[in-house]
């Protein structure tokens, strides 16, 4: 009996033992003061790179031009004004440019979650007869730079075929193109694949047909997905600058990513500033709704209880 202890222990402590630091250095002091100390200094690093420039951005974006443009890294030495966070919103109209960008996200999310779900429902768990082959021509999309596809994509807004219609200056030329995102169909198909055939056999059985399948079991069930690919579409969205400068011609219809830079020019420094700050600050918090409303709670729970 001790000479089993014995083996189980010598077979366990290489996988104790098996890390950067051992046990044994890690409660030497100095080497811990070390590690310590490289941790925080690495810590530290993270954040002034990561939050070094919305944090200048906030404090400048609250101080007069005078004072960011001779001392940008003095904090506030002639005070502070939060009347130009109110100035951006509304003499450089960021109310209404914010509007527009509301319903290009949405509605470009909107699209991008219809056809990803669709599409990765139909190959993961439909399985066509063609869907290995389907699979790996969008596969074979990944590999073409999206740069090279703007030009027949542009051609195909400006004269759609079959309806001879164009759709410059219209939202839907920034909603439709979202939805063919290959990377989207590739990991909501590759989550659907993991998710346990049991479940849907057992749906079939009680006589669920593939849309009521695909509403009542395979959405719940795919929650994270859905949100980690929400996350994606609008941060990629809301920052997005080239193609709504494309087909978006009329300055009433284009974005914040679009108005900005054709503002500053004409616009005073802690004004332009103010509303980077607004179009920086709204997209974290959209950032953070996500989050909690798709990440929370266990994917498989709503299936399960359904």
């Amino acid at each position: 009996m001790m000479s089993r202890l014995a083996k189980r222990r010598r077979r366990r402590a290489p996988d104790v033992e098996r890390r950067i630091v051992s046990i044994a250095d890690w409660h030497r002091p100095a080497i811990r003061r070390t590690l310590r100390t490289i941790h925080g200094v690495t810590l530290a690093f993270l954040f002034v790179v990561g939050l070094g420039p919305l944090l200048w951005l906030a404090k400048s974006a609250i101080t007069p031009t005078q004072d960011t443009l001779r001392t940008p890294m003095a904090l506030w030495p002639h005070g502070f004004d939060l009347s130009f966070l109110v100035t951006a919103w509304t003499e450089t109209h960021i109310d209404h440019y914010f509007m527009n960008t509301v319903w290009i996200v949405v509605g470009c999310w909107l699209v991008q979650i219809t056809v990803a779900t669709s599409a990765a429902y139909a190959l993961s768990v439909l399985r066509p007869r063609f869907g290995s082959l389907i699979m790996a021509l969008v596969l074979a999309t990944l590999f073409v730079p999206s740069i090279v596809l703007l030009v027949p994509l542009y051609l195909t807004v400006v004269n759609v075929p079959f309806l001879n219609i164009s759709m410059i200056d219209t939202f839907w030329a920034v909603w439709l193109p979202a939805g063919a995102s290959a990377f989207n169909i590739v990991i909501m198909k590759r989550f659907f694949d993991s998710l346990p055939r049991e479940i849907f056999e057992a749906a079939r059985v009680d006589g669920a047909g593939p849309f009521r399948l695909f509403w009542s079991i395979v959405l719940p069930m795919s929650r994270p997905i859905v949100g980690v690919v929400s996350v994606f579409a609008v941060i990629g969205e809301w920052k997005d600058y080239l193609w709504p400068l494309l087909v978006l011609r009329n300055p009433d219809l284009q974005p914040l990513s679009v108005r900005l830079p054709t503002l500053e020019p004409s616009t005073q420094l802690d004004i332009f500033l103010a509303a980077l700050l607004i179009s920086s600050v709204i997209p974290i918090a959209l950032f953070l709704i996500f989050q909690r409303m798709f990440l929370r709670g266990s994917g498989l729970s709503g299936a399960i209880k359904g």
